[in-house]
């Protein structure tokens, strides 16, 4: 798994040979203005858990190293996104200290051939490989699509105002 990330660009390009988990990062990077190229093999053939977990610490380990890079940061956000029907809401706490507390609705249901089971091992593996307090909810939502499509949202916005600087300058 190849990661570049830049705070305030919208340049994405996902490449994971899971569509559905390329359009959620694709989302989150988007609406969270930290750009995100990501490149990613894996034994797909088998199932989607190993690529779409180890890509939760990949990309969790370069915000992490953006946090030891940029220490005046925001450093708490929170965003609650609609989607449709679908509505979420995370919050984070850039602390140092990795854990997630994720909504167990989130792994119900599947969009295609994505178990939505997938995105709580994403985020777990994120927020301990980020070195965040996660938390994730989902507040409404039938279709499984949009309600990971307003979370994913949510997350990427989260990422961005936390990643802001706290004193209004750039970083």
């Amino acid at each position: 798994i190849k990661v570049r990330l830049r705070l305030g660009s919208r340049e994405t390009r996902a490449a994971t040979g899971v569509g559905f988990f390329d359009h959620l990062l694709t989302a989150a990077s988007f609406h969270g203005r930290w750009g995100l190229v990501i490149e990613a093999a894996g034994d797909i053939h088998v199932d989607y858990h190993h690529l779409v977990e180890d890509a939760g610490l990949v990309i969790g380990g370069a915000f992490r190293e953006l946090a030891a890079k940029s220490p005046a940061i925001a450093r708490f956000a929170s965003a609650c996104v609609p989607m449709d029907e679908a509505l979420a809401h995370v919050a984070v706490d850039v602390s140092g200290r990795g854990g997630a507390h994720v909504d167990p609705a989130i792994a119900e249901g599947a969009a295609r051939d994505f178990d939505a089971g997938l995105v709580r091992e994403f985020l777990i593996g994120f927020a301990r490989a980020a070195g965040i307090t996660l938390h994730a909810r989902l507040l409404a939502g039938e279709d499984t699509h949009h309600r990971l499509e307003a979370l994913f949202k949510a997350l990427g916005i989260c990422m961005g105002r936390a990643f802001e600087p706290a004193d209004g300058g750039t970083l």
